[in-house]
């Protein structure tokens, strides 16, 4: 499966605005151990809303332990934004990083480092490959690659390996597949193209990561469960965000069903909305549902509530659908916010709770 090169071993340092400075500036960073530098101060914290970390250079086998000992020691909170800038390295220690940040919940990036004084001239742009892919993997969110920044995973075109390598490689190709079990990714989804690639590196851009879901961009596959309201079983479909939850709820009724969203903004700005609201509407594939209803929205504990009853036949296009959205209308009608769930993931549930609420309906239809 997904092995990559093995780098070599060398030692530790950080540099610029990170811990242990070295001695001496080398030429190019990208050739030196893994550098570590952390920029926590006021501004960024106001900005990004988390501490930004820069790991840049190769990954060398004692890197996990440096970033973990900054964990500890709070340097490097939960949550924190890792931008990753690195030719490869260790593979177990990419891996071991990667359980680091997914331990985390840290969010992935590709970046440079900041320059700082004293700093040596790095280049712009950033790159991610071999080892630094799979530590890239461990983020909760990932960020797909932007301007000029390059992803890379190592192919299997390669001279054959020597005997004495075999159990080598295959021990590590048994590590990176369970690894990427772990990541909740199937790293089946690459090996067709890393095994008929006659590159070494084969170079992803961010829509090819994104659409095998090596990027997330900032929020997790969406989930589908049945719970209780009220007595009655209603589907809840939830997207987990960075910025937090939302969440649209089909509630089974006599002719139709029930659909509420929940749109997280935060107490303040959930007032805000709705006190500018003119009107709020549901949207199937981009299609209002029942055009120009005159409703408001309301505002619950974080959320932005958004109710609405429909019957069968004006949510007939729901089984099929690929995109379900839920908007709120300003006072001006140039301003609307809500969200919209690609519902492909969980069209199956959606599918099945609409046909079982129908058949329930048609057969409390027939006993009258």
């Amino acid at each position: 499966m997904l092995v990559a090169c093995v780098g070599a071993t060398f030692a530790a340092h950080g540099q610029g605005a990170a811990l242990h400075a070295p001695k001496s500036a080398p030429k190019d960073a990208l050739d030196d151990p893994l550098a570590i530098q952390i920029h926590d101060d006021r501004l960024t914290l106001w900005v990004a809303k988390a501490p930004q970390i820069y790991l840049y250079g190769v990954i060398d086998t004692d890197a996990p332990n440096r970033v973990a000992a900054l964990i500890r020691a709070g340097k490097f909170p939960p949550g924190s934004d890792v931008y990753l800038d690195s030719p490869g390295g260790d593979l177990a220690a990419g891996l071991a990083l990667g359980r680091l940040f997914r331990a985390g919940s840290m969010t992935t990036h590709l970046g440079a480092p900041r320059l700082t004084r004293g700093m040596p001239s790095v280049p712009r742009s950033a790159i991610c490959v071999g080892a630094c892919a799979y530590a890239y993997v461990g983020g909760l969110y990932r960020w797909g690659p932007t301007g000029n920044d390059r992803f890379g995973l190592r192919s299997f075109y390669a001279a054959d390996p020597k005997a004495d390598d075999a159990n080598k490689a295959q021990q590590s190709a048994g590590e990176v597949e369970a690894y990427f079990k772990d990541m909740g990714l199937d790293s089946r989804v690459f090996a067709s193209a890393l095994a008929a690639s006659h590159e070494e590196i084969v170079w992803l851009s961010a829509d090819q990561m994104y659409a095998t879901w090596l990027t997330n961009n900032g929020q997790l596959p969406l989930t589908a469960t049945h719970e209780s309201s009220s007595g009655a079983p209603n589907l809840v479909i939830n997207q987990t965000k960075r910025s937090g939850v939302n969440r649209i709820t089909l509630l089974c009724r006599p002719d139709g069903l029930t659909l509420t969203a929940y749109y997280m903004v935060g107490a303040s700005r959930a007032k805000q909305i709705v006190a500018h609201a003119i009107r709020s509407h549901f949207e199937i594939d981009q299609q209002e549902v029942l055009p120009q209803q005159n409703e408001s929205a309301s505002v619950l504990n974080e959320n932005v509530v958004i109710s609405r009853s429909y019957t069968f036949a004006q949510l007939q296009g729901l089984p099929a659908a690929h995109a379900l959205g839920a908007w709120v209308v300003d006072r001006t009608n140039a301003m609307r916010y809500g969200f919209v769930l690609g519902i492909d993931g969980v069209k199956g549930p959606i599918r099945n709770y609409y046909a079982s609420c129908q058949q329930t309906s048609q057969k409390s239809a027939e006993q009258r």
